[in-house]
């Protein structure tokens, strides 16, 4: 059974998204291709048992195994040698990457405190939008009680969108909450 937001994207997005941009063809619509869950775990003491936490974090958070990332080159001031695992990602596609956007948009963004929006300044100029998430607590697939460290990833949402105009308004419909700029917070009260 496809995800609610496979659903929705086929039933819903794809007709806004022809109405407002005056797409001929269906084929022309832009579509989500893959999400990318990227952690890199930097210099910490224990290197080893850093890298398999985060690596169970991550297969918990997104339901598949992580593969590890290596440095591409040595680093003396980072005390990095080339080769040295670093990190770990993700790469999901299909069924399972509609299923974690749904759980990212409707799940874990709310869940950060004093939450207002994502920034719509990330994109990369081709279509691609990346996110950062500083804490995995905010899925609820995580247990508090057996966290170790925090967690910190980059999802990348990686579209056939050839602008990030078009990139935005596909998020958009999709529900992503993008920072409203024209609003502006109200003023703190003055204290009496």
């Amino acid at each position: 059974m496809a995800a609610e937001l496979q659903q929705f994207y086929k039933s819903h997005v794809v007709n806004a998204l022809r109405e407002k941009h005056g797409y001929q063809n269906v084929n022309q619509v832009p579509r989500i291709e893959k999400v990318v869950i990227n952690t890199c775990i930097g210099s910490a003491q224990d290197g080893k048992q850093a890298l398999e936490d985060a690596k169970a974090e991550l297969s918990l958070i997104t339901g598949q195994k992580p593969a590890e990332t290596r440095a591409k080159k040595s680093i003396a001031n980072f005390k990095l040698r080339q080769n040295q695992a670093i990190g770990a990602k993700v790469t999901l596609r299909g069924e399972r990457m509609y299923e974690f956007l749904e759980r990212l948009i409707k799940t874990a963004l709310p869940r950060i405190r004093d939450f207002r929006g994502v920034s719509t300044r990330a994109f990369d100029g081709k279509g691609n939008y990346t996110l950062g998430v500083k804490d995995q607590t905010i899925f609820p697939e995580v247990e508090l009680d057996k966290i170790k460290r925090n967690l910190g990833f980059d999802v990348t949402i990686v579209t056939s969108a050839t602008t990030d105009a078009e990139a935005k308004s596909l998020l958009t419909e999709l529900g992503v909450p993008f920072t409203d700029k024209a609003k502006k917070a109200p003023a703190p009260a003055a204290k009496a």
